[in-house]
């Protein structure tokens, strides 16, 4: 079943680095096991050279022709119910289940299978960053489920892989996660636990966003009803993000005037606007405190938020990097110099959905 570019698959033991389980991993001949127990049942990795030690966790990468992108078969997924996060959109992830290869998505970030009376505990699948080439689980044929393999550059090419997807199993899904975060933690060495950082305020607040209460349509009287409806509810917010709508943007082709155009709500209909001014738009701008005359604009809402809301701590606004949705207006006074070019997607994030956004 693997493709004429697949020579070799090869997996990497590591012994877990705070714990000790009884539980292992192996490759044998041809199939993944755990404790005995083919993982899935029927997964089979072609061309298999050797086992990996007794472990509960490992590596797996491969061996192909010298390419940008590659998509390598783990094995046949029948009859396991799965849990998964999947790239359904560019910047968006989602969950999703299932029980065979058929039912696995795109662009899957994790892959959790469950376990089974016979013996076979849970099983994570976790595709990894190689070097500069990405991992992340897709469907295959006949139930298969494939590993994929791609750096987005025809310019950057590699035919070696050893830590593309990485296994790891145990008896409690939540004490599983935990422990391939700290095992990934120990053998890579890109990336801190939680427990090692200091989280933001906004972790243990409750929040409120108010992208689904009005949209673009969003207006600091709105916003202030919103609290209130919460607070009256019985469920104040500590947080509370302004979303899209408050930014100064326009279509392309329409002219630059004081009053933003805001009246292009509808799904997709304000694609492709365009950032024409870093400060807030109209309604935000012309917002004045009650309290104080001269207070005026974003900064005077935000304060007049948390004076009347006493539990209100943070007040975010959402802003992509480049502007907005579409960046920055080329050739807008006041704004720096720009140009809008293309984006051109790698295979694998052609096969998420389909968005006016990215186009």
């Amino acid at each position: 079943m693997a493709p004429p570019s697949l020579t070799k698959i090869a997996v990497e033991a590591t012994g877990l680095a705070d714990s000790e389980t009884k539980l292992w991993i192996a490759l044998e001949g041809s199939n993944f096991v755990v404790n005995s127990h083919p993982i899935p049942r029927n997964v089979v990795v072609t061309r298999a050279e050797k086992a990996a030690a007794a472990a509960a966790a490992c590596f797996v990468g491969f061996d192909a022709e010298v390419r940008s992108r590659h998509v390598a078969p783990l094995g046949r997924l029948r009859g396991i119910s799965f849990m998964s996060v999947f790239r359904f959109k560019v910047w968006w992830t989602t969950h999703w289940v299932g029980t065979n290869g058929g039912d696995v998505e795109h662009e899957m970030q994790m892959m959790v299978l469950d376990r089974n009376d016979a013996g076979s505990p849970y099983v994570l699948l976790l595709p990894l960053i190689d070097g500069p080439f990405r991992a992340s689980l897709r469907p295959g044929v006949d139930d298969y489920v494939d590993v994929c393999v791609e750096s987005g550059s025809s310019k950057v090419c590699s035919s070696s892989f050893r830590r593309c997807l990485y296994m790891h199993v145990g008896d409690d899904p939540y004490v599983l996660i935990k422990e391939a975060m700290r095992e990934l933690r120990t053998h890579l060495g890109t990336f801190k636990l939680l427990e090692e950082k200091t989280p933001p305020g906004i972790v243990d607040k409750f929040g409120w966003c108010t992208w689904d209460g009005f949209y673009l349509k969003v207006h600091p009287s709105g916003v202030r009803e919103g609290v209130k409806s919460l607070v009256e509810g019985g469920c104040p917010p500590g947080l509370v993000l302004i979303d899209d709508g408050w930014q100064s943007i326009c279509p392309d082709d329409d002219p630059i005037t004081d009053r933003e155009d805001m009246n292009r709500t509808a799904a997709g209909e304000q694609m492709p606007c365009r950032l024409i001014r870093f400060e807030e738009n109209y309604k935000f701008r012309d917002y004045q405190s009650p309290k104080a005359s001269h207070e005026k604009g974003m900064g005077a809402f935000v304060r007049d938020l948390k004076e009347e809301f006493e539990t209100v701590e943070h007040v975010y606004v959402w802003q992509v990097l480049c502007g907005c949705w579409g960046g920055v207006r080329p050739d807008t006074p006041g704004m720096p110099e720009s140009q809008v070019l293309t984006p051109v997607l790698s295979l694998g994030l052609e096969m998420t959905m389909e968005d006016l956004a990215v186009n």
